[in-house]
């Protein structure tokens, strides 16, 4: 096999997983990523006194992530994550009710017939084996007329709306099947954070050859007798190949006027999204003590606004993972699905704070403002792909048009949703492509 020269742009799941198969494999691997750590947007964060790292954006692993399972059994790292189970809940009319299939599931506040139509529904999903044939159905309208309007509207269209705002009426059946079937009652973390499970993954892909510059944003792709180079700190490098992980707009920017006048280029520029944003507190007791860890929270409208509570969901980390980790600290994060456009990105980071935080003593009648020791606000202008109608036909090929240039990122990553386990699969997959030709 010809050895070759490969520069990978970002050090998250996927150009970490792409550079362990290709540098195995004996090729000469170059990974330059823009931040200070490794792991994109499932990189955390270390307060004093921490022994664990928290991630900036919640994340966790399902029993189903089978990719991730592989790769990490492969490095010698598998015996690191654990899997206990959390309770997640439903917000409804001032009151926490449990969500997973459970005999509090008959408790739900709606009448028997809806219970037993959504109970099935969900069933349903998780025997389909491939449910990409539903694409070409909105969920917004599939589950309506299949599920019913009473558990429709009361569990999952306010999740719809506030995950995709003003487009949840447009995002496809195939996405909610994926969702569903991946989902188990068991999450997954890696011993000391997901950070801590990136950095040994980057020690295992230097034992091999691999070189990471962190804090080394790449400014341009050009390529030069049908090699592509990088542009990096005002340097050029060459290679025989290059793989781009970043989002499809600093693609474009990237990729310049050669990439943005073709076909491809107005294709990438078509795909939809939208960001996210985390506020994380340290308080000093625990707010949701019926022991939820995950929460639910309606939206009655794509207007912030106009709904109860400024975010989507409300996570008490360490009603999943002990406190001992974080000095005592208990965690919430308060996390919300916007537009790259809303106000929550242009917020100053105090005033972000303070807004989500006045809904606090909702949840905990005994809640005080100093109960916060610390607070954090995090930002990703590109955190969720937007699917739509026959999403399948609009997705751009991993190769593009540019000699030598790949691109692997979660809007390609379909139908399942963008995590880990599946940035993993598409870095596996595009190291293949690469090496073939």
């Amino acid at each position: 096999m010809q050895k070759l020269s490969i520069g990978i742009i970002g050090a998250g799941a996927t150009g970490i997983a792409a550079a362990w198969d290709l540098s195995r494999d004996g090729h000469d691997v170059t990974i330059y990523e823009a931040g200070a750590e490794l792991g994109g947007l499932a990189a955390g964060f270390r307060d004093d006194h921490w022994a664990w790292s928290l991630e900036k954006f919640y994340h966790h692993w399902f029993e189903t992530d089978t990719d991730i399972r592989a790769l990490l059994t492969e490095m010698g790292l598998w015996d690191n994550v654990i899997f206990p189970r959390p309770k997640t809940s439903f917000w409804i009319n001032g009151k926490i009710y449990r969500s997973e299939i459970s005999p509090s599931a008959l408790f739900l506040p709606q009448s028997p017939i809806a219970t037993l139509r959504m109970g099935l529904f969900g069933v349903y999903l998780k025997l389909i084996k491939d449910g990409t044939f539903l694409e070409k159905f909105t969920a917004h309208d599939w589950m309506r007329h299949r599920m019913g309007e009473e558990a429709y509207g009361k569990f999952f269209k306010p999740l719809l709306i506030g995950k995709f705002g003003d487009q949840y009426q447009t995002v496809n059946m195939a996405w909610m099947w994926a969702r569903v079937k991946a989902r188990s009652l068991r999450l997954g973390i890696y011993k000391g954070g997901f950070q801590q499970a990136l950095n040994d993954m980057g020690d295992k892909i230097r034992a091999y050859g691999t070189k990471i510059h962190l804090n080394s944003p790449v400014s341009a792709i050009d390529v030069q007798v049908r090699k592509p180079r990088l542009q990096v700190n005002g340097e050029w490098h060459t290679f025989d190949r290059v793989l781009s992980t970043t989002s499809p707009s600093l693609l474009l920017k990237l990729g310049g006027d050669a990439l943005r006048n073709t076909d491809y280029g107005a294709q990438v520029a078509n795909l939809k999204s939208i960001g996210s944003i985390c506020v994380i507190f340290a308080l000093k007791h625990s707010l949701l003590t019926d022991g939820t860890y995950w929460l639910n929270l309606p939206a009655t409208s794509p207007d912030k606004a106009q709904s109860q509570f400024p975010f989507l969901a409300l996570v008490e980390h360490t009603n999943w993972m002990d406190k001992a980790h974080y000095n005592g600290d208990v965690l919430i994060y308060c996390g919300d699905y916007v537009p790259a456009d809303h106000e929550y990105f242009q917020m100053d980071e105090s005033a972000l704070i303070e807004r989500f935080a006045r809904v606090l003593p909702t949840f905990n009648n005994d809640f005080k403002p100093d109960w916060i020791r610390k607070a954090w606000a995090f930002r990703a202008p590109y955190a969720q792909p937007v699917p739509g109608i026959n999403h399948s036909h609009n997705i751009p090929a991993i190769k593009t048009p540019l000699d030598g240039v790949y691109w692997a990122s979660m809007s390609q990553v379909y139908p399942w949703d963008r995590g880990t386990n599946f940035a993993v699969e598409m870095g596996r997959r595009v190291a293949r492509l690469m090496t073939e030709g």
